[in-house]
């Protein structure tokens, strides 16, 4: 296949992402306006955040198992279908109950997805390439904290919150547009069987890695859930420099995803080590040092770096940990995740209530990082040690 023709295939499974990473992140920052337009308090509407969340750890597995003998380009399609669908129906819920249902809905293709368009990148850059696949592909998740999340606040700020849903269900369309124009028939990406796509569960490793992952990127989300009050009440920035800041931070992850995808091609073990050296290095100094504005700020764009070595080299351990079903392996790492994103959230609220302030959150992660690489330690040693894969030259 032309490289042309590859990057147009995988700049239209990036830009799901894009969607994906909007809609997840974004939400966060509409909860006052959810709130208020549908007449409930905060903490309510905060869960729409959690729906979304267990729609991603339930969908993740159901959807690659259910879904096992279409063929991976069919499947990405239908995925980009049900998301914009789950999108709209948020923008249209008329209730707090009826938008939870929507972001249920709309969280079920989410891993799916992202562990289905995996391994089409994957077999389109060809063997030893598998990490820059992956993080081509999440790469969409971090522009999407760049741009797609401070403009879909934004709208939703000044517009109404449904906007911001109806600007994901815009994103829907074009990435499916783009999914049909794009991505190639391939004959070796047709359907499998729900046996084979099951056989994942039976690897030792793929459990291992997904609660490595649950664990080890909690750290993350302790610090991220509550970003916006720790660096206006503990930094002392304004709020109007928040949308910058978070900005750094979504290019913090590009530069994370593009390091660690070539970095987890050389070897995925050294690039989980070097993502909890880095995570727990930052977490630290960010948990020392943030009362300063001009250390906070740098060193939240550190944190998205660092957290991002992390993400590819999960994704496609768990991919190498069962070969015969990639798409459900993959697609484990965003359960994983998801399951990291409640858990540090949670973590991270226990500790500011309990009254040690808002930097608390990033000794909390510092703790679970650690605690996640005393896990891979422990699944690496009973891991098997394929012989590395040299990509060829393009």
């Amino acid at each position: 296949m032309k490289t042309q023709h590859v990057g147009r295939a995988l700049l239209a499974l990036s830009l799901g992402g894009f969607g994906i990473g909007t809609t997840e992140f974004a939400t966060m920052g509409i909860l006052p306006q959810i709130a208020s337009g549908l007449g409930t308090t905060i903490p309510l509407s905060g869960h729409v955040i959690a729906a979304y969340a267990l729609g991603v750890v339930v969908g993740a597995p159901l959807v690659a198992i259910v879904t096992a003998r279409m063929s991976r380009r069919a499947l990405l399609l239908l995925l980009m279908v049900a998301f914009t669908l789950g999108n709209t129906a948020s923008a249209l819920a008329p209730t707090l109950d009826t938008l939870i249902v929507a972001r249920f809905m709309a969280g079920l293709p989410h891993g799916a997805y992202f562990g289905v368009a995996s391994v089409v990148g994957a077999e389109l850059l060809g063997a030893g390439r598998k990490g820059r696949a992956v993080a081509l592909i999440m790469a969409g998740l971090t522009v999407a904290n760049i741009i797609g999340v401070p403009l879909a606040t934004f709208l939703g700020q000044q517009l109404g919150w449904r906007s911001t849903f109806l600007l994901v269900g815009v994103i829907g369309l074009v990435t499916l547009l783009a999914l049909w124009l794009w991505v190639p028939h391939v004959a070796s990406l047709g359907g499998s069987s729900i046996r084979q796509e099951l056989s994942a569960l039976k690897q030792p490793q793929v459990w291992w890695t997904s609660l490595v992952g649950a664990v080890g990127f909690g750290g993350l989300f302790a610090v991220y859930s509550y970003i916006a009050p720790t660096l206006t009440f503990a930094s002392g920035m304004s709020e109007s420099a928040l949308p910058w800041v978070l900005a750094l931070f979504g290019v913090g992850m590009t530069v994370g995803a593009f390091l660690g995808g070539r970095l987890t091609d050389h070897s995925v073990t050294v690039a989980m080590w070097v993502g909890f050296a880095a995570t727990t290095v930052v977490m630290t100094l960010f948990a020392l040092t943030a009362q300063s504005p001009w250390a906070a700020v740098p060193l939240v764009f550190l944190i998205g770096v660092a957290a991002q070595f992390l993400a590819p080299a999960v994704q496609v351990r768990l991919m190498e940990a069962s070969p015969g079903a990639p798409s459900l392996a993959a697609s484990m790492s965003h359960s994983a995740l998801n399951i990291a994103n409640a858990a540090g959230a949670w973590v991270g609220g226990v500790v500011i209530a309990a009254g040690y302030g808002y930097l608390a959150p990033a000794w909390a992660a510092v703790a679970m990082t650690l605690v996640g690489a005393a896990l891979f330690a422990v699944a690496n040693r009973g891991a098997p040690r394929p012989a590395p894969v040299r990509a060829g030259h393009a």
